[in-house]
């Protein structure tokens, strides 16, 4: 018996069919979008490097929040960018610190909306690196290849930073420092102070990459000397991901995070073929600044770009996405 030919073109003349047999859906349920808490009332700073987004005070914040919540967003991501920063980050736990008051403040006002909230030092130190040094004294005299981060004397920092976040009415925290062991150590303090039900999303795979620039001006974190390379991972490896997402797995993530996104969509499939956990993907501050930019020029469409970037997401694995583009999505950019 002879079979037709099959021809796909057949189920593409309309876009019912199109959408009837469409393998990868994209909706704002997969979207995470950040924000940038600062000190003050009534401040909405634009981020230079980063057409849209903004540091605003809390009052802000929940507007946005607010905002992005009637829109359909169902989840935030808070960064803060602190009063005073020290060589400790000791404000970083503080019960009166900036993402504690704005945990609280979009808590109270949208009860219903997901708060996630960044876990890391480099915010908060002011030699910007995510964790306490050892070698400072002779890195300020300019030696810097001494300095090393003190991974185990970190992780108690961690512990105060999560615990906080959770008291202050956080809905998940995500640990992005990447310190050896930090995922369990954070499992641990929430565990046994009651907040057992607390999700972790891990930033499992967050490589030393060249695309966090904008983020570093948005959240003013950049290193004041050396570089991240000792503690996040050598953009050559993949492998390396599988182990170190193993790792977190074993400690106790809830959610495994790859960073940055579109050019490691090969390690975001790899790990949804390794992995049954929820699989996160953040679109980082340089691919929406390079998307705006060429947008913007008039080089690229906008809407299609950003619509299609978040299709390779889902379609590489990728469960969740953190963007920047959750806001313009919603409102159809991309629709």
């Amino acid at each position: 018996m002879m079979f037709p030919e099959y021809r796909p073109r057949r189920l593409r003349r309309t876009e019912a069919l199109r959408s009837m047999v469409r393998e990868t859906d994209i909706s704002l349920d997969h979207l995470i979008y950040p924000l940038f808490a600062c000190p003050g009332k009534k401040v909405k700073e634009p981020i230079g490097s980063m057409p849209g987004i903004y540091q605003m005070s809390v009052d802000q914040v929940v507007e946005e929040a607010r905002q992005a919540f009637d829109l359909g967003i169902p989840a935030v991501l808070l960064f803060g960018i602190p009063e005073k920063k020290d060589e400790r980050g000791s404000h970083a736990w503080l019960k009166s610190g900036i993402v504690q008051k704005a945990v609280e403040a979009i808590k109270k006002a949208v009860p219903d909306l997901v708060v996630i909230t960044d876990v890391c030092m480099c915010e908060y130190t002011s030699h910007g690196h995510c964790g306490l040094l050892k070698g400072a004294k002779r890195a300020k005299k300019g030696k810097a290849r001494d300095v090393q981060v003190d991974n185990d004397a970190t992780l108690e920092l961690l512990q105060k930073v999560a615990l906080s976040h959770a008291r202050a009415g956080a809905d998940m925290v995500a640990p992005s420092d990447m310190m050896d062991g930090r995922v369990g150590a954070i499992r641990e303090i929430l565990d046994e102070n009651n907040f057992d039900h607390i999700p972790i999303m891990s930033y499992a795979v967050k490589y030393a990459s060249s695309f966090y620039g904008p983020f570093r001006d948005a959240a003013e974190c950049a290193p004041q000397f050396g570089d991240r390379r000792s503690y996040q991972m050598d953009i050559a490896n993949s492998r390396e991901a599988l182990r170190e997402a193993t790792l977190d797995m074993e400690e106790g993530a809830d959610i495994l995070m790859v960073k940055p996104g579109m050019p490691y969509l090969d390690i975001i499939h790899m790990l949804r073929q390794e992995f049954a956990l929820p699989i996160a993907a953040y679109q980082v501050s340089g691919e929406y600044s390079m998307i705006k930019a060429a947008a913007m020029n008039g080089w690229m469409d906008e809407a299609a770009i950003v619509r299609e970037s978040l299709i390779c997401f889902r379609r590489a694995g990728a469960d969740l996405i953190i963007t920047y583009f959750a806001k313009d999505f919603a409102k159809g950019l991309g629709n």
